[in-house]
């Protein structure tokens, strides 16, 4: 199966990069060479996990790395996004564990030598248990405990980073972790969750100070998960119930970063129930941005509550995927394009965008045609949006790999190559020998431009 886009599409031009992603708590496993995370302690709690499992050994990269370097590098792409365990490269004392940060450094310098571009995540929701024990991110401590270790991290890699980013999805880390209670920590508290929304922009910022007298060649932001929503009716109520979500899901982590203040909805909210917000804070939040990263996977519905707030409503529109999402591709060139048309947009990398499907090791091989098919439908959407006047950099599928899907546990898979858990071995799909064809083509063309 091929992916088809427009021959005259940016996307495949020289310029544009074209990735995979992965993150770090997902493959690594190695849990005897780090030091605990709040995922670990999730798992350890009955019924949190869907399947009962855990990320102690998870795709077992930390000693399969070259094997899987040699499968990023088939693919023919452009870069790797990964992220960095916060606990395997600094101790509790906040010392360098120098055979962590040997392990991040040999894979770069691997990247380095195959000429891909590492894009490096700082924190992808993996906090030490220590620090967790110290109030984690509800502690506005955290905030120079994760300038110090961008600092350390930064300084260890050096110039051999294409790109950091600071957070993947706050908003995952906050509402999801703090409001809603189905991530780790497992809180469920709004005051908890909206205050933790603002100490990891805060950290962000702090971040990104150091990022630049660091690494000031380096493209330095954060990646953001964004949805755009829709009201479940025509009525007035589900109209401002999408409009409040909005605000409060996509607005309430995008707009700090480029504007330095939250949302109207802010001033909408009990006292009891808004962050603290100390002088200064929006001004280190809103540091200058290199680039913005965007994780997109569904568009979102919603409807008013008797409360005045808002719920969503679960898609019933086939297709869906496998984790119950709409696939929805004009949602992505929607988003991009509201966002560009209200913000002053830095370059955009769609960082991450992926779809779980029921996929089946069959004969040695593993087919998997919706997915090949989702990734045509939203790289076209990429497509109209740089049509349109947006400016994208470049596109990482998520995922490189099947892998612990948070909640989810095992049950779900993104990746474009199928893991065989109990045997660790790896067979590329056929979502991922497309994408391998479209990214060779690319390469190609930039060896090629007359054809």
């Amino acid at each position: 199966m091929k992916i088809n886009l427009p021959k005259t599409s940016q996307l495949l031009d020289n310029k544009f990069i074209f990735g995979v992603a992965t993150a770090a708590f997902q493959i690594e496993g190695g849990a005897d060479s780090r030091l605990p995370c709040i995922w670990d302690d999730f798992c350890s709690q009955p019924g949190r996990i869907k399947d009962g499992s855990d990320g102690l050994v998870a795709c077992d990269h930390i000693h399969r790395w070259q094997d899987d370097l040699e499968l990023i590098e088939s693919l023919h792409v452009d870069a790797y996004r990964f992220s960095v365990a916060w606990g395997r490269v600094i101790n509790a004392d906040g010392s360098i564990n120098q055979q962590g940060m040997d392990f991040y450094s040999q894979l770069l310098d691997a990247l380095q030598a195959k000429g891909i571009k590492a894009f490096v995540t700082l924190y992808h929701w993996d906090l030490p248990s220590y620090l967790q024990q110290q109030g984690g991110w509800l502690n506005r401590n955290i905030v120079d405990k994760f300038r110090d270790y961008a600092d350390k991290v930064s300084q260890a890699f050096g110039d051999r980073v294409y790109s950091y980013a600071t957070l993947n999805e706050p908003f995952c880390s906050a509402y999801l972790g703090y409001e809603a209670g189905i991530h780790a920590p497992g809180v469920q508290d709004r005051q908890s969750g909206r205050q933790v929304a603002h100490h990891l922009l805060l950290a962000h910022g702090a971040a990104m100070q150091v990022l630049q007298k660091n690494c000031p060649t380096a493209l330095n932001g954060i990646v953001v998960n964004v949805s755009p929503c829709y009201a479940a009716s025509a009525s007035e109520a589900d109209k401002r119930a999408a409009q409040m979500a909005d605000s409060y899901h996509n607005q309430w982590y995008i707009q700090p970063l480029l504007e330095g203040s939250y949302p109207d909805l802010l001033q909408q909210l009990p006292e009891h129930e808004r962050p603290v917000i100390e002088e200064g804070d929006m001004a280190l939040i809103a540091q200058p941005l290199d680039y913005l990263g965007i994780n997109y996977y569904t568009r979102t519905v919603f409807e008013a509550t008797s409360q005045g707030w808002f719920r969503d409503v679960k898609p019933t529109t086939a297709p869906l995927t496998e984790m119950g999402w709409e696939v929805f591709p004009q949602g992505l060139t929607e988003i991009l394009l509201s966002l560009h048309q209200r913000y002053a947009l830095p370059p955009v990398y769609i960082t991450e965008n992926g779809a779980a499907m029921p996929d089946e090791l069959l004969q040695g091989q593993v087919d998997d045609p919706r997915r090949v098919a989702y990734f045509e439908q939203h790289l076209l959407a990429v497509h109209a949006a740089i049509e349109q006047g947006v400016r994208i950099g470049g596109y990482f599928a998520w995922s490189l790999m099947d892998n612990f899907e948070w909640a989810e546990g095992y049950l779900k898979r993104f990746g474009i190559v199928y893991v065989d858990y109990p045997t660790q071995q790896r067979t590329m799909k056929t979502s991922g020998l497309a994408l391998q064809q479209l990214f060779q083509s690319k390469k190609n063309k930039a060896l090629n431009p007359i054809s």
